[in-house]
């Protein structure tokens, strides 16, 4: 009893003299995580050697850190890649395929990535778009988010999503699945994005006072449709340069390809009014344009976080993680938008950044989303669950020549496709009847030449065939410690609601708010 008393004594004399803070120290000795995700970013960026695409911020993240050129998503789809890299398995085990689907319908005692840092005591917060999101459509709710991911969520909406009925669409009322921009008035501050990430740097002033270790994932909703920046970022650059891509890819170069791969980079022809494009060179070089100033207007909003992060002195013990979910089509191959196993489709940026990650670096090892995950975990010093079945990237961290992984699987439809440093193979149907791609990136990135009957790559083309067969065998089996695994149809959406429409009884549009207005 006298030894309680003495104890609660010292600890009120620590209260009273502030020695408590100390606890405040010790969690910070702990790596904290900021998380950074564009929607529907390919690598048209500097970093990335793009000649014309302005993006400075990430430019500079990647100066200091570690810079993946060979990174791939798991399923070239919102949803289905974000499940994946959230969970650390491919999506043939998270058994999602498609959008709205939510993930505890199919895995339901899977621990996600968020949820594991809050097993350890971290704060898991997430700002904007992180599982899937129709975009725009459900911009200022929770969509098919997974509530037990984080302690605590922000659903911005901002003047993008206010003023929806102003923006220039191929299809009327049409944004989300359909080409759509607009060169917006107002304020960065304004816009959705200029709202996440003025959330996120009061989110990092409020922990650097509080000492809590965090895990901050901050998701963008742009690049994605519809293509909307303040004006001053279409000024930036020159239309007329916009390069469109339409030539050497007509039916002759379809004809090389199998069915499943032609039908991929053809199928938003009926679905987005993309034939008015191919006879519309200036109005193609209007939506590329808009692509790229939404690109880098995001990139100010990573700027402004980063910014912040060094401001509140917490990047001196935190790791920084910027990608995206998947890649995206700007006319190559004749295609707008994702949904393909083309480079375009599949490759994303990927860059991480922090204390014991050498800065300048770069490498071509293959790399997939799903390692995020177990990397993250090794950097923070927190054991990676059973099920999931992605690598750590730390070996390529301390030599960037090293490889953890052969190959980087993406998955689509009936198709799989895997990329080596070199080469990449596709394989499409079960058993490859429906036909394979072969593509050397040696002398040919744009992935144009189908070297799959040539007789120079033959031995080349079974050495992968392989490979694929392998890697798709593995990335079905039901990992260990997963728990249930269910397979679920997506739930049906209700339609967008653009602001200032009416709507009769039946759901009827029977009022369109003028643009200008």
């Amino acid at each position: 009893m006298k030894s309680i008393k003495i104890i609660l004594q010292l600890f009120f004399i620590m209260t009273l003299f502030g020695c408590n803070k100390k606890v405040i120290v010790d969690k910070n000795e702990k790596m904290n995580v900021l998380f950074l995700i564009a929607d529907d970013l390919n690598c048209d960026l500097g970093s990335y050697n793009h000649p014309q695409v302005i993006s400075p911020s990430i430019d500079k993240l990647a100066s200091q850190g570690l810079l993946f050129e060979n990174a791939h998503n798991q399923y070239p789809l919102c949803g289905p890649s974000r499940a994946s890299f959230m969970t650390g398995m491919y999506s043939d085990q998270t058994k999602i395929t498609r959008n709205n689907v939510l993930l505890r319908t199919t895995v339901p005692d899977v621990i996600t990535m968020g949820q594991r840092f809050r097993q350890q005591g971290y704060r898991s917060v997430r700002i904007g778009k992180i599982y899937h999101y129709d975009n725009p459509s459900s911009i200022g709710t929770s969509s098919a988010d997974d509530i037990y991911t984080w302690d605590y969520t922000i659903n911005p909406w901002g003047r993008d999503k206010e003023e929806e009925y102003k923006i220039n669409t191929l299809k009327e009322r049409q944004y989300g699945g359909v080409l759509s921009w607009l060169a917006a008035d107002g304020t960065d501050e304004e816009q959705t994005d200029g709202i996440v990430a003025t959330e996120a740097m009061e989110q990092l002033e409020k922990f650097s006072k509080n000492g809590q270790n965090f895990f901050l994932a901050v998701g963008m909703y742009r690049p994605h449709v519809p293509f909307v920046a303040p004006k001053k970022y279409f000024n930036m650059y020159d239309r007329d340069s916009m390069e469109i891509l339409y030539s050497g890819v007509g039916e002759e170069y379809l004809n090389t390809l199998p069915k499943p791969a032609a039908k991929s980079v053809r199928w938003s022809d009926r679905n987005q009014g993309l034939l008015a494009l191919k006879s519309n060179n200036e109005l193609a070089k209007e939506i590329k344009e808009a692509y790229f100033a939404t690109t880098t207007f995001m990139d100010a909003q990573i700027g402004r976080i980063l910014k912040k992060l060094k401001q509140t002195g917490l990047d001196k013990n935190t790791i920084v993680v910027f990608t995206s979910d998947h890649g995206y089509h700007l006319s190559e191959h004749g295609h707008w938008q994702k949904q393909t196993l083309f480079e375009n489709a599949t490759r994303i940026p990927l860059i991480f950044s922090g204390p014991g990650i050498e800065s300048g670096k770069r490498t071509n090892s293959p790399v997939e989303m799903i390692d995020i995950y177990p990397t993250l975990m090794e950097l923070t010093g927190i054991e990676t669950p059973d099920h999931v079945v992605g690598k750590s990237l730390s070996p390529i961290f301390k030599n960037n020549s090293a490889s953890v992984r052969s190959s980087a699987l993406t998955q689509w439809k009936n198709g799989y496709s895997i990329k080596t440093e070199r080469y990449r193979i596709t394989k499409w149907g079960e058993n490859g009847e429906l036909g394979y791609e072969l593509y050397d990136h040696n002398n040919d990135k744009e992935e144009l030449i189908n070297l799959a009957n040539n007789p120079n790559y033959s031995t080349i083309l079974d050495s992968l065939k392989k490979a694929i067969d392998f890697r798709i065998v593995n990335a079905r089996v039901k990992p260990d410690g997963l728990g249930r695994q269910l397979e679920q149809e997506s739930y049906k959406k209700a339609p967008n609601i653009t602001p200032g429409d009416l709507f009769d009884k039946s759901g009827k549009r029977v009022y369109f708010k003028p643009a200008n207005e």
